[in-house]
């Protein structure tokens, strides 16, 4: 039985450091397979970041059931509302988006 989106934790966004981002995983960006990208949700409050971008492959990103999820209030970027929805198409295609 697979995991649900809500115990999935997948990195796969290049954060773009010309408008200031900072990848709070940057090793994980080295990891080709994406079980291999797969974190723990201890990992995410660890990390503490600022922004959640969020993608559920082709499902719409509901964002309170990442705020809801035990312990995440504590996270920045719940705190402050800013969890962004990136759609699946920009970053499940090869090669930069136009």
């Amino acid at each position: 039985m697979g995991r649900s989106p809500d115990q999935r934790h997948r990195l796969g966004i290049g954060i773009d450091r010309d408008r200031g981002g900072e990848d709070v995983l940057p090793k994980l960006r080295f990891q080709q397979a994406a079980k291999d990208r797969i974190i723990s949700p201890d990992v995410v409050r660890g990390a503490a970041p600022d922004v959640i971008l969020a993608s559920w492959c082709g499902k719409k990103v509901v964002p309170d059931r990442i705020r809801n999820r035990p312990g995440w209030n504590e996270i920045p970027a719940v705190r402050n509302d800013r969890i962004v929805e990136i759609k699946s198409p920009l970053i499940l295609q090869p090669g930069r988006p136009p």
